[in-house]
């Protein structure tokens, strides 16, 4: 069951990469007129976040221009320090000038005041303008498509990748020592795969059906969860993987697209022509239901879009209590409150680790609902 498991995760790895890379370019995209394709890239919005701390609009420290860029997607990986004197890991940029070709460079190319930054495309000679309102243009109004690879995007490819890596050794294990406990990494891994079936799939879905769903299940629960560890980790980037809509948006759709693909006769039956209803009140039912079945998966990707999101926000807002206090009401109060904040974002962090794992059962758990609904027969 674990090496049919290595190769459905790693097929659904691959679609759901691809659907998150595409809807993830697609979100951060920003339009300008008619005829430009633009991607709105928080790059920019580092400059500005570093720039309130630095120097701010009249040297105040604003705290949304310090918060927002450390959750928002970027075309770079923010280590450490400002944007001038920091570490940054630039990412590529690929952009597709309709009717000239592909062009591929580094973010780092952009070059400019932190207000606007230009690059050219070394392949189609387009200029680039960069800019915190309008995103990314180009100079002579070419018409162009942002595919680059965002920081979301870049933490997909290395969760999945890892993931890949970890579950196919779990899986070579199991064929190397078949009938003995399992040891190493696979001795980590094998309770998480028995709860989501022991514990999630099976009791929800049903014995004989659950194997079916099983792979979805796991690559959902293994990469939220990964996901949300990644993000917790100080000084790699501040990823927010599943705090970006794109990649909830894509989670969501696939768990609507199994649960309606799969859906037999009952499920329908009762989703348009409920048995046992008046008809008078099936004019009522019917579309509440047909709602609820777009709702469903609507709820799925605010939930794990909005906890995520909100978990960083209170730590990074804590953070920037010890510069209000510092600048308002002197260092004393700046170091009292950076006691304070230290402790509570430490419990805080604790706390985030556990929703790490609470949403991805969360999620996991609703969408075997959601699958149990449309595949349960009839009850008479």
């Amino acid at each position: 069951m674990i090496t049919e498991f290595a190769k459905r995760f790693a097929i659904a790895t691959l679609i759901i990469l691809g659907g998150v890379s595409l809807v993830v370019a697609q979100t951060e995209s920003h339009g300008e007129g008619d005829h430009t394709h633009d991607s709105h890239d928080s790059h920019d919005s580092h400059d500005a976040g570093h720039n309130s701390l630095d120097d701010g609009e009249h040297g105040d420290f604003v705290a949304k221009d310090f918060i927002i860029p450390h959750i928002a997607d970027a075309n770079e990986i923010h280590f450490f320090g400002d944007h001038h004197n920091g570490f940054s890991l630039p990412l590529p940029m690929i952009f597709y000038v309709e009717g000239k070709g592909f062009d591929l460079f580094m973010s780092s190319e952009f070059h400019g005041s932190h207000e606007t930054l230009t690059a050219t495309g070394p392949n189609t000679g387009t200029v680039y303008i960069k800019h915190p309102d309008t995103g990314i243009t180009s100079k002579g109004g070419e018409s162009f498509y942002d595919i680059s690879i965002t920081k979301s995007v870049f933490g997909m490819m290395f969760i999945m990748t890892l993931l890949v890596i970890m579950l196919r050794s779990m899986a070579k294990s199991y064929s190397k020592r078949p009938g003995q406990a399992p040891k190493g990494l696979t001795n980590v891994l094998e309770p998480l795969v028995l709860f989501v079936r022991n514990d999630i799939a099976v009791p929800i879905i049903g014995k004989h059906k659950a194997d079916k769903f099983l792979p979805f299940l796991l690559t959902t629960f293994f990469f939220i969860v990964a996901s949300n560890l990644l993000g917790l980790i100080p000084f790699i980037g501040g990823f927010n993987i599943t705090g970006t809509i794109g990649v909830t948006v894509v989670l969501a759709f696939a768990v609507f697209f199994i649960s309606t693909v799969n859906g037999n006769k009952a499920y329908w039956g009762h989703l348009f022509w409920p048995p046992g209803v008046p008809n008078l009140v099936k004019l009522l039912v019917v579309p509440i239901e047909v709602f609820g079945m777009f709702l469903k998966p609507t709820v799925l990707m605010i939930r794990l879009t909005a906890n995520m999101t909100a978990g960083h926000i209170i730590i990074l807002s804590f953070v920037s209590l010890v510069f209000i206090f510092n600048q308002n009401y002197g260092e004393v109060a700046g170091y009292g409150m950076g006691v304070f904040s230290t402790l509570f974002m430490i419990f805080m962090y604790f706390l985030e680790l556990l929703v790490a794992f609470l949403q991805a059962y969360v999620f996991t758990l609703l969408a075997a609902i959601y699958f149990a609904d449309a595949t349960q027969e009839a009850h008479h």
